[in-house]
């Protein structure tokens, strides 16, 4: 397992975390378990998580349950959320909409520590802003109204858990380049504490966060934690040609509406088919892209089965190659970013 440091932390975290959001819906809690187990085995010490994930919160209560059995809270770098701006008036005990403030974000964390079986929380992060932005691949006119928490005041209600010892370092997620700007300058501005990283989509079909992120995350020491780096599952072919295979999230859920648009199943057809001519698996070619790049700190990864995990992370070891970027490159600018 390769490392790299997260943001100007100093700490180190794996190339490759492992991403939850399947405990509890997709996969057992005794399969979570196996997952955690063999992870820490491989040398994966990012495990990345939220609030949001299911209602009642089930993923968090999973891993705390492992932390608990395996013993294993000091082998493991633990990433959670809390939710941003929203309308989910069950996420909270008074209902009402989701934001950024003391209160809401006190009411989180405690519970995170309570499911999580844990007294501190290493890299807490605001899972989409506290303003109405584009998101989840929303492009779409936004008014952008000043309707939100000040960067200034989410630092500090965030401060007062990094002084307490609740959390130990602060990120954001879904964010975009002027957001990460006014975080980072907030934070010296205020001595309040950075940002360590943003944890955002990042894939062979939506490339958008080097359109303004990448220079950031290089420049300002803010890594990408890429998450969805198959496209939801679409860049594994799974779904092509309108196969609903069962057990399959989208065959579950149907929410994968970002990975539909006009041009996406010739894009996706395309990155599928240069895999092949390498004769490679398209999965592992779609995370060994994501990991090439330099702004990448580490690339989550989600499985349904062992077997799916290990193949995944098996994925990291494939020689990635400048030919190989330059096709995928050819392949960009004839349909860039269709998912985004």
């Amino acid at each position: 397992m390769r490392y790299s440091e997260l943001g100007r932390t100093g700490e180190q975290v794996s190339r490759v975390g492992l991403g939850t959001m399947m405990f509890g819906s997709q996969v057992t809690p005794a399969d979570a378990f196996s997952q955690m187990d063999f992870a820490l085995e491989r040398g994966i010490n990012l495990f990345d998580t939220a609030e949001v994930y299911a209602v009642p919160p089930t993923r968090e209560t999973i891993i705390g349950d492992w932390f608990k059995a395996a013993g294993a809270r000091d082998k493991v770098f633990l990433a959670t959320k809390v939710v941003g701006n929203s309308g989910m008036d069950w996420m909270r005990p008074n209902g009402g909409p989701n934001r950024i403030t003391r209160e809401q974000v006190d009411y989180a964390v405690e519970n995170s520590l309570r499911r999580l079986k844990t007294d501190v929380i290493d890299l807490y992060q605001i899972h989409w802003p506290d303003r109405d932005v584009n998101k989840w691949g929303t492009l779409t006119h936004v008014d952008y109204p000043e309707d939100y928490q000040s960067f200034e005041a989410q630092l500090e209600t965030l401060a007062r858990h990094v002084e307490a010892g609740r959390i130990r370092y602060v990120g954001v997620s879904n964010e975009t380049p002027w957001g990460v700007m006014k975080f980072l300058a907030a934070a010296d501005k205020f001595g309040l504490p950075r940002i360590a990283s943003i944890q955002n989509a990042y894939s062979l079909v939506n490339r958008t966060f080097e359109l303004g992120l990448s220079e950031i995350a290089l420049q300002e020491h803010v890594g990408l934690l890429a998450y969805s780096s198959l496209g939801q599952g679409y860049l594994t072919g799974k779904y092509q040609g309108g196969a609903m295979p069962a057990g399959a999230r989208k065959t579950l859920f149907q929410r994968l509406g970002r990975y539909e648009k006009v041009q996406a199943d010739a894009a996706i057809q395309s990155y599928l088919d240069l895999a092949a001519s390498y004769g490679i698996d398209p999965a592992a070619f779609a995370y060994r892209f994501v990991d090439s790049k330099p702004f990448v700190t580490s690339t989550l990864i989600g499985a349904s089965t062992m077997a799916q995990l290990q193949a995944d992370l098996a994925a990291f070891d494939l020689d990635w190659t400048s030919e190989m970027d330059a096709a995928v490159d050819k392949l960009h600018n004839r349909q860039p970013n269709p998912c985004p």
